[in-house]
């Protein structure tokens, strides 16, 4: 069975850190791209971070670029999302995607989500 599972979402004051963990079991982590996408209170979804399969390449959103950073350990399956500079419309239920392409095929993974909440 396939699971990608967030946790280290919370509440935390304006200018505050958390460390977003996405643990993955199921398929072949390490073939695939890892995704952070956010949905925050009344909006749709927005892509924010993205590493590559081999973790030396990464993209950010402008929203988030220089306050973000994006890690993975595929020994241990695991994306991370290291969030410093907490602002309030960073509030938002956070979400690891799984994703890899191959000819025209898509594979794609989703979790349930973690809560951020910023307070200003």
């Amino acid at each position: 069975e396939v699971m990608l599972v967030e946790s280290g979402g919370g509440l935390v004051h304006s200018g505050g850190s958390l460390r977003l963990s996405c643990a993955a079991s199921g398929f072949t982590f390490s073939s695939y791209a890892m995704n952070w996408v956010r949905q925050g209170p009344g909006k749709g979804l927005e892509w924010v971070s993205a590493l590559n399969s081999e973790g030396d390449s990464t993209n950010y959103a402008d929203s988030v670029k220089g306050r973000f950073t994006i890690s993975r350990d595929n020994a241990k399956k695991t994306v991370y999302l290291l969030m410093d500079s907490l602002k309030p419309e960073d509030t938002a239920v956070y979400y690891c995607n799984a994703r890899f392409v191959r000819a025209s095929s898509v594979y794609e993974y989703w979790g349930q989500g973690t809560q951020v909440t910023v307070s200003s």
